[in-house]
């Protein structure tokens, strides 16, 4: 009988997948430069590259947007 804390044998941890937000956190961890190597261990062996790569993508589009709208609040505020 299995308790709460028995890991899950190999093959059903290669089984599950990564969820929404595992992916979320671990891109955003990554971008920082910040992610765990437990993390990115758990990402190569359950996650799928096609999801990182878009979640990469929309992460660093969300990034520039932003970098460009703060820098434009302080150039509007500066000039007044």
């Amino acid at each position: 009988m299995k308790d709460a804390t028995d890991k899950p044998s190999g093959s059903q941890e290669k089984s599950r997948k990564l969820n929404p937000l595992q992916v979320i956190a671990s891109v955003f961890a990554a971008g920082l430069g910040v992610q765990s190597s437990k993390n990115r261990e758990r990402d190569f062996k359950q996650g799928r590259i096609g999801v990182f790569i878009a979640a990469g993508v929309i992460f660093t589009l969300l990034f520039i947007a932003s970098v460009v709208f703060v820098v434009q609040m302080v150039v509007k505020t500066a000039g007044e």
